[in-house]
């Protein structure tokens, strides 16, 4: 006897709603706690750098939101690429999601950035590679979500929009390879999947439990986010309908 999965169950955004609803508290407590953990380890555990002293505890805030902002474009530019190839409303609902978030954290790491600059180079912002490749990270970002909104029909808003998205990823790969292609203010890469990492443990440590708290909190954010917008946009169907009757007859 052979059982049949349904693998393309939960591409029905009346599918997804549901599961969404029942995860984003799990993400969202998860984030919490390692937040909490991760700040205890990056600002009492974690000793000072021989060379930058406490200044450079900003790392753990800063790489984090580096490292997010890059990999929300990436799995952005995933769903666009998906609702472009299979016209699927789920996929750009989830693109739709994740944008703002990861325009949160474009912000996040260019501000930190900034401010680990002043006493480490000298200047809170110096038009080098990485730089300069983060900020039209931003921009990308807000063209992304101020395209969508210029647009009144979704569907054409979901296929411009998702056009912007994959154009705007050769991007992703300028900004990581940028410390190698160019002479930059920045440092290479400290961690690596191919090398040992060259700063200390505990130090490690902390950056990777904030890196993975980040990555929760991004995870909840988008279930929350993306809960909205199937309300928003499939206002008009019979599920929609029963899910607010029933909403009212609870209360």
């Amino acid at each position: 006897m052979t059982t049949s999965i349904n693998w393309f169950r939960f591409a029905s955004p009346a599918s997804f709603f549901p599961l969404a609803r029942r995860l984003a508290p799990w993400f969202a407590s998860a984030a919490a706690l390692l937040a909490l953990l991760g700040c205890y380890l990056g600002l009492f555990v974690a000793p000072t750098d021989a060379q930058q002293g406490e200044a450079y505890r900003i790392i753990f805030i800063h790489v984090p939101a580096a490292w997010m902002s890059m990999f929300i474009y990436l799995v952005m530019a995933f769903w666009c690429a998906i609702s472009l190839t299979f016209n699927t409303r789920l996929a750009a609902m989830m693109a739709q999601s994740l944008a703002p978030t990861g325009a949160m954290f474009t912000f996040v790491a260019l501000w930190t950035g900034a401010l680990w600059g002043k006493p480490t180079w000298g200047t809170y912002w110096a038009w080098d590679a990485r730089m300069t490749s983060e900020l039209i990270l931003l921009f990308l970002y807000f063209g992304y979500m101020a395209l969508r909104n210029a647009i009144d029909d979704p569907r054409r808003a979901d296929r411009a929009s998702a056009v912007l998205a994959l154009v705007g990823a050769i991007n992703i790969p300028i900004i990581y390879f940028s410390v190698k292609w160019w002479n930059t203010l920045h440092q290479g890469a400290s961690v690596s999947l191919t090398a040992a990492p060259t700063m200390a443990k505990l130090m490690l440590a902390g950056m990777l439990v904030m890196a993975f708290a980040a990555w929760f909190y991004a995870i909840a954010i988008a279930l929350l986010r993306v809960q909205a917008i199937i309300l928003e946009r499939e206002c008009a169907t019979a599920w929609v309908g029963e899910l607010a009757a029933s909403v009212r007859g609870a209360k």
